[in-house]
């Protein structure tokens, strides 16, 4: 379900489930606040008020805005199954969710800049 126009690396990582390099995605170091979206479809996906500096190279949050609006499921696509997340609305691949995340939650949403769009707040 494509309602936005995207980018083809854009389409490669959301659709075909290709991976950012780590530490080259443009929301890996963004200290503002506001939300971010699927930059495909514009669900609301998550806020900065979740995201932390896990060290791993891409944007990662503690947890999404609304638990319903990510899908997941399992990845078994590098003989370690992992949990893959996903836009609800589009189906759009987001990244994975490890359970090595800070408390409270103790999970670690990590996802590829690529996936997102970011609204500042006002």
């Amino acid at each position: 379900m494509k309602e936005k126009s995207i980018t083809p690396f854009q389409k490669k990582v959301l659709f075909e489930k290709h991976t950012e390099k780590p530490f080259t995605g443009k929301y890996h170091d963004n200290k503002e606040k506001g939300i971010y979206s699927c930059a495909n479809c514009r669900t609301p996906l998550f806020s900065s008020e979740y995201k932390y500096d896990s060290g791993s190279g891409w944007p990662s949050f503690t947890q999404p805005i609304k638990h319903e609006n990510i899908d997941k499921k399992i990845d078994i696509s590098l003989l370690i199954p992992r949990t893959e997340i996903l836009c609800k609305k589009c189906g759009g691949h987001l990244g994975h969710v490890f359970s090595d995340g800070p408390k409270p939650s103790g999970k670690r949403y990590c996802v590829n800049s690529a996936a997102l769009d970011f609204k500042k707040k006002q």
